[in-house]
Formats: structure tokens, sequence, C-alpha cells
């Protein structure tokens, strides 16, 4: 099998791995695209502390397990719970504290041909959904999550910050409420995405400080954060979607002056997702700007790292 295989220095692409095991309870996935992610980048940095085969956006067909599953369409949630501990037994099983993590926490990715998902882990792609966009439900799963932790209503103020791909998505999401929604950038191009699906968007540089109801910081940046919190009215919301790599050094005394609500967002429903990319509420794939065959995948990462880059792919 061909991988990039991280070894915490350095990203290589190897074509002598083995292709992964698999038990009663998983299935073998061939992989049809991988993305890369913010996330991603950072484990480059040390995030997580992680080695081995990155990556946890994908989308594929089954190779190996149930015959009710071979050659079927499949996208795959990234945390492989124990279903034992008393978390899992409250459905919070990406809080499982005995959990792995695809490509992030002791458990392979899919920058590879082959990746090995738990059963429980998959859900189908609906019929007529392109694996270009496809390939999103993971990230567009993580900003829907944002609707099951609070509620929005029609005229809320709410301004994401990041005019990537999360910000992107998230900016989607939240506008189908009803919400006024600002996504705020540094790219007039990637702001143009966003605004075509109806948002309102400002550049950074011409941005006058004010205050939000609701704020999603999405940027991927440290300097994100210190922005996010003078964005936020008092007693309003701060939800925070970035994953950084390194510590922070940031005042926290406006969440305690202003009564601030600051709510941790990660993985969420890939149901949503699936239903929404279905229906084609939410425009995807104007997010890709080049997919890469795997064996140019450590030129497809450096790409991906170059500020300003749209989405990246890559094919196994």
């Amino acid at each position: 099998m061909r991988a990039l295989c991280w070894n915490g220095s350095e990203l290589n692409f190897e074509s002598s791995q083995r292709n992964p095991s698999i038990d009663p309870a998983r299935a073998l996935v061939k992989v049809h695209l991988a993305g890369v992610c913010s996330t991603d980048l950072q484990i480059f940095k040390g995030y997580m502390g992680f080695t081995g085969v990155p990556g946890h956006e994908f989308v594929g067909s089954v190779a190996e397990g149930p015959e009710e599953l071979i050659g079927k369409r499949v996208v795959g949630e990234i945390n492989f719970a124990c279903g034992r501990c008393d978390l899992c037994a409250q459905d919070l099983g990406r809080h499982c504290p005995n959990r792995s993590v695809m490509g992030i926490l002791n458990a392979d990715g899919a920058f590879a041909e082959y990746v090995s998902v738990p059963l429980t882990n998959l859900h189908r792609v609906p019929e007529g959904l392109a694996d270009e966009e496809a390939v999103f439900t993971e990230p567009l799963a993580a900003a829907y999550e944002i609707l099951t932790q609070i509620q929005l209503n029609p005229g809320d103020e709410v301004v994401v910050i990041g005019d990537g791909k999360l910000g992107n998505l998230c900016a989607q999401v939240l506008a189908r409420t009803g919400a006024r929604v600002t996504a705020l950038g540094k790219h007039a191009d990637k702001l143009k995405l966003v605004k075509a699906a109806g948002v309102r968007t400002r550049l950074l540089q011409d941005w006058q400080s004010r205050t939000y109801d609701i704020v999603v910081e999405a940027s991927g940046s440290a300097a994100g954060l210190e922005l996010a919190l003078a964005a936020v009215r008092p007693r309003g919301t701060l939800v925070l979607k970035s994953t950084i790599a390194g510590a922070h050094q940031v005042s926290l005394a406006p969440i305690v002056i202003n009564e601030i609500n600051v709510i941790g967002s990660r993985c969420g429903p890939f149901p949503d997702a699936l239903e929404a990319l279905a229906a084609r509420r939410i425009a995807v794939t104007p997010l890709v700007e080049k997919i890469y065959p795997l064996r140019d995948g450590v030129a497809a990462v450096t790409h991906a790292a170059v500020a300003g880059a749209r989405k990246i792919l890559l094919r196994p």
C-alpha cells in the first residue's frame, strides 16, 4: 500500500506500507479522495505529537467488510471510541478517554490507498453526490456542530473570523438560520466565494471594530483569538473552532469582565452534513483549488500551507 507517513519531523511518500488490518467490527476502505485541512498542517508543527499516516477527511468505497457494504461509497467519523466507558454510554464517544482519532491520535489516517474504520463510524454517501462534494462531509459536520451547541435566531449578529475552508462552511451554515452573518478575512478572492453563497463579507484591513452577539473563531491563527475576544459583545458567545499547536498568550480578563460564554466546538453530525450536501444547500466545490495524486502528497501539503490557498485534495 502507498501512503504518506509523518515521522514527527518529516513527511514522506512510502510505497511499502502494509494494508491496514481489520476485524469483524471494522471495514477496509479504499480512499477515493482525501482533504488536507488546517489540523493536518498543525500536526506537522507538532500538534498532538502524532506519528503515522495523517489525514481524516475522506470519501471512499468499502473494499473489505460486511457483504452489504462491499463497493458502497462511504465517509467516516474520525473518533474511534471504546464503546464501553461512561461517556460512550452517554453517546459522547467523540470525548471517550480511550479513543483514538483518525490521522490525529493513535490511528493511521486517510492519506493512503486504504484506511481501516470502525463500522459504527461509517456513513453511506447518497447517490448523485460526487466524491469532490462528499469529501467535505467531515468539515461541514464540524460547522453544523455549532447549531447543536447554541441557539441562533433570525436577526442575531454573527461574525465568522477566518475566510478559509472551515470559516466558509461555518458562515454558510449559520447564514441559513436567518442570522445576520458576516465573514471576516484577509483574502478578497476567498471572501468572494462565501459572498456568492449569500453571506456578507468584510476584509480585515477595512474592518472597523464593533461587537457581535456571536463570534466564531475559525481563522486557524493565534491572532484570531485575540481578535475574536474583542469582537464579542458583553454576555455574547464566542465559539472556538481552531486547533493550533503551541502556547497562546492572550489575556482572558475580557471573558470575565464582559461575562462572555466560551464554547469549544469540534466534530459534528455527519447525517446533517450529508443531507445538506445532497440537497445542494451548501456550496463546497468552489473551495477546491487542486487535486494532487497521492505520490505528490508532499507537494500537496506544501501547497495547502501557502497563505490564501483553497482546498487541496489527494487522490490515491
